[in-house]
């Protein structure tokens, strides 16, 4: 809502805006009276400043604001902003104050999986335990009271978030899912709810309808949604005509309800539900050609490097089914025995090739347009007067992405194949290179940079490559998801290689990240002990045990720009190795 509101403003404001922008956050704050150091921020942030409109997004925004509104901003007007009618009542505002508002009409999203699943038993809700959460769980017993005769319904809102993955992964046949919202866990845990939702897609084995269109395309099957780019445009409007000098008093903006309803296509063919049962007017999006309608003609070149995809994939399958059934048993193995290390290494191989799945998608998708541009200009080009070195010229670049593509594969194949551990003498320079490819694009995506620097002369090494480059891979994702999940707008991480005094090859790995809590330093490296809420907590371990047994060692150390610098030490192969 606030990004949609933050476009719409500047896009139509015929005069530059300044705006400033502070989150509240209310998960964790309780207790009104533990909003002072809030207060006393906002009046730090903005002191000095004349404002002309305040914008609380939300109703835990707005409450704050009405609180504090005499101290803070007696005399500006206020527009809140995507709050429910039933949470922000006219008595409660002020005649400075305008309100763009939902108005959600909650048996509609009972009503929208009965109607596409008619068969269905049972409904799970998936609500959490937050002030806010509290009161919509309230809302949503009362309205959902008529269907109990028709669907059992049963609540999360008492769980933990890894109890409510447990019974999404065991939910009973002719039994869906509706995610209302989740920022807070019974166990007053925090969560992102993008990435909970994310997670519980995963897992689960039955369909997930939402609440928002911001849900689409993250594992929902659709429906009614909350419109949160229809919110955002009207309240651009409204704050346009107040910063014009219109009077308040004279503005109602309508209530926004329900449009259209909207529909995951991927998640209508994942589950089988006939197109035809959904609502007249419906939006389907996320549509997808098949690869033979779009590239009938273009396709034979490509079909050895698709069925080889496809054949990684279904082996990245299986391996991650029985990654699943290992990791149940992993914690009451013995970590110090030697086959257990390389089969958990294994695991998280696997485990890290998957989570990059879709840059590993891009990655290969990006050869295979090349091909078939290629292949197109040389229909091109035979079609017409044939110019053979040209058409020679576009064959050699086929094969040059055939290769690209093809080694790409190779790569992920070496990574995901379960293998003894055997030391070869290997350049550790090229080595790094090819493993920081498979991170680039992730990298990429996230507005992060991956810089390399490779002393020159090295000499060469005697190590498992496939185990140092799964080192490389888990202290760079590491770095990435630090920086990612602190909100770092851009950043660099810088990867360095090195001779050692103790003639040993150093590679380090620096981020600028939010670093790592003394606390937490002192048992980062302990197996299954993990920073991350999603983590397996057993990667750092992994990459200690994989160093130490190279006869090198892995260090944490704090990065004097901020973030941390992890370095492991190899030892430089004997001369007549």
């Amino acid at each position: 809502m606030a990004g949609s509101f933050r476009a719409e403003l500047i896009k139509r404001s015929p005069e530059p805006i300044d705006l400033y922008e502070v989150s509240l956050d209310t998960a964790r704050v309780q207790d009104p009276k533990d909003e002072g150091p809030f207060v006393e921020y906002i009046r730090a942030v903005l002191a000095g400043r004349k404002l002309d409109l305040i914008v609380p997004v939300g109703a835990p925004a707005a409450f704050f604001m009405q609180r504090y509104r005499q101290l803070l901003f007696p005399t500006t007007p206020m527009l809140i902003v995507g709050a429910d009618v039933r949470r922000i009542s006219t008595a409660t505002r002020t005649e400075d104050d305008v309100a763009v508002l939902l108005d959600l009409d909650l048996p509609a999203y009972l009503k929208n999986i009965l109607h596409l699943l008619p068969e269905t038993k049972e409904v799970a809700v998936v609500v959490g335990n937050s002030p806010v959460e509290r009161f919509w769980a309230s809302e949503l017993r009362r309205d959902f009271q008529p269907f109990a005769e028709q669907v059992n319904i049963t609540w999360f809102d008492h769980l933990s978030f890894g109890e409510m993955l447990e019974r999404a992964a065991t939910m009973p046949p002719r039994s869906t899912i509706f995610w209302f919202l989740l920022s807070e866990d019974a166990a007053g845990v925090p969560y992102s709810q993008d990435r909970a939702l994310e997670m519980m897609r995963e897992v689960a084995v039955v369909p997930i309808f939402g609440m928002g269109d911001y849900e689409l395309g993250r594992g929902i099957v659709g429906g009614p949604l909350m419109q949160t780019s229809v919110l955002g445009r009207e309240a651009a409007e409204a704050g346009l005509r107040i910063l014009r000098g219109e009077a308040q008093g004279g503005m109602n903006p309508p209530l926004v309800a329900f449009g259209a309803p909207m529909y995951d296509w991927r998640e209508l063919q994942r589950w089988k539900i006939d197109e035809a049962l959904l609502p007249h007017g419906s939006i389907v999006q996320f549509r997808e050609p098949t690869v033979w309608q779009q590239y009938r003609s273009q396709i034979i070149g490509a079909l050895a490097i698709v069925l080889f995809q496809a054949a990684l994939i279904a082996g990245l399958l299986f391996e991650r089914q029985a990654r699943k059934r290992a990791a149940e048993q992993a914690g009451k193995a013995r970590m110090e025995t030697g086959r257990y290390r390389e089969n958990l290494a294994h695991l998280v191989r696997v485990h890290t090739v998957g989570e990059m799945s879709a840059a590993i998608a891009h990655e290969v998708n990006q050869p295979l347009v090349a091909i078939k541009n290629y292949a197109l200009a040389a229909r091109r080009r035979l079609a017409g007067v044939v110019d053979a070195a040209k058409v020679e010229e576009l064959l050699d670049k086929i094969g040059a992405q055939a290769s690209r593509a093809g080694d790409v594969l190779q790569s992920l194949r070496a990574m995901v194949k379960k293998h003894e551990s055997e030391a070869t003498e290997v350049e550790v320079g090229p080595l790094v290179a090819n493993a920081l490819k498979l991170v680039e694009l992730e990298g990429r995506n996230g507005n992060i940079r991956v810089e390399t620097s490779i002393s020159p002369g090295l000499p060469p090494v005697v190590v498992d490559g496939i185990q140092i480059q799964q080192v490389v891979l888990n202290l760079t994702r590491n770095a990435i998801e630090a920086i990612a999940e602190a909100g770092i707008a851009s950043s660099v991480i810088k990867v360095g290689i090195v001779r050692t005094a103790e003639n040993e090859i150093a590679v380090s790995v620096a981020d600028c990240g939010p670093g790592i809590a003394p606390e937490d330093a002192e048992h980062i490296f302990d197996p299954f002990y993990s920073t991350k809420g999603a983590g397996l907590g057993v990667g750092l371990s992994i990459s200690r045990a994989i160093a130490e047994a190279h006869g090198g060692r892995l260090s944490l150390t704090p990065n004097a720009g901020g973030g941390c610098v992890f370095k492991f030490t190899l030892p430089v192969a004997k001369q007549g190795y």
